[in-house]
C-alpha cells in the first residue's frame, strides 16, 4: 500500500516543527502541514517565530476595516486543520484551543491567572493572544498565537516571558491536550447508540 495508513491519516496528529518559522498569515492555507511538515490529515502544529500580518492579509473583515495588524517579536503559534467544512464547528473548536492553552498557562502561574474573553487571552488587562478560526476549499483552520516577547505588539500586550513561562513545554502540553481531545470525541461518537 502506497503511503500513510488510512487510521493513521484519521487519527489527529500533533507535531512541534524545530526550526523557527516566521508567521505572516499565508501558512494559514490548505495542507500546510502536509507539504511543509510531511504531516498528513487533522492536525495540530506548533512552532515559535516572530509573527507580522499586515492589515491586507488579515482573516477577520471588521479588524481588516479597522486597519488592524499583527505583530510581535516572538510568539508560539498553533495551526489546526480538520478535514470538513463547517465554520461553526471549526469556531467551537478555536474556544476550546483557547481554553485549554488557558487551563495549560494558568496550571503554571501562581498569583495571577490568565483570562479568556472570547477567543482571546488577557494577564492584567494586557492581550497575550491572537486567534483566528476559518474555512479553506478542503478543510477548516484555526490559528492561535501566544506571545513570547510582547515587544513590537501595536496593543498593550504580554508575553509567556513576562509570565515566566517556557514556550516550548508549554506547547508540547497544548499539543497533546488538543490532540487528546479530539481522539476522545472520536471514541465517544463511536460508542453511543442511537434513540428513536
Amino acid at each position: 500500500m502506497l503511503g500513510q495508513d488510512p487510521a493513521e491519516v484519521q487519527a489527529m496528529k500533533d507535531y512541534f516543527a524545530e526550526a523557527e518559522i516566521p508567521y505572516t498569515g499565508r501558512e494559514l492555507h490548505s495542507l500546510w502541514a502536509y507539504r511543509n511538515h510531511g504531516v498528513q490529515g487533522d492536525s495540530i502544529i506548533a512552532f515559535i517565530g516572530p509573527c507580522d500580518v499586515p492589515t491586507e492579509a488579515l482573516v477577520d473583515e471588521a479588524d481588516r476595516k479597522d486597519g488592524a495588524y499583527i505583530r510581535s517579536e516572538r510568539m508560539l503559534h498553533f495551526i489546526v486543520e480538520h478535514f470538513d467544512r463547517d465554520l461553526e464547528k471549526a469556531i467551537l473548536r478555536q474556544l476550546l484551543l483557547v481554553s485549554l492553552t488557558q487551563a495549560e498557562i494558568n496550571g503554571r502561574l501562581t498569583g495571577r491567572a490568565v483570562e479568556r474573553r472570547g477567543d482571546d487571552l488577557f494577564c492584567e488587562e494586557r492581550k497575550l493572544s491572537v486567534s483566528i478560526a476559518t474555512l479553506s476549499p478542503v478543510s477548516s483552520m484555526i490559528h492561535l498565537g501566544l506571545n513570547v516577547s510582547a515587544a513590537g505588539a501595536p496593543v498593550a500586550a504580554v508575553g509567556l516571558d513576562d509570565l515566566g513561562i517556557e514556550a516550548r513545554p508549554l506547547g508540547e502540553s497544548v499539543l497533546e491536550a488538543y490532540a487528546r481531545v479530539c481522539m476522545n470525541l472520536e471514541m465517544m461518537k463511536s460508542k453511543v447508540r442511537g434513540v428513536e
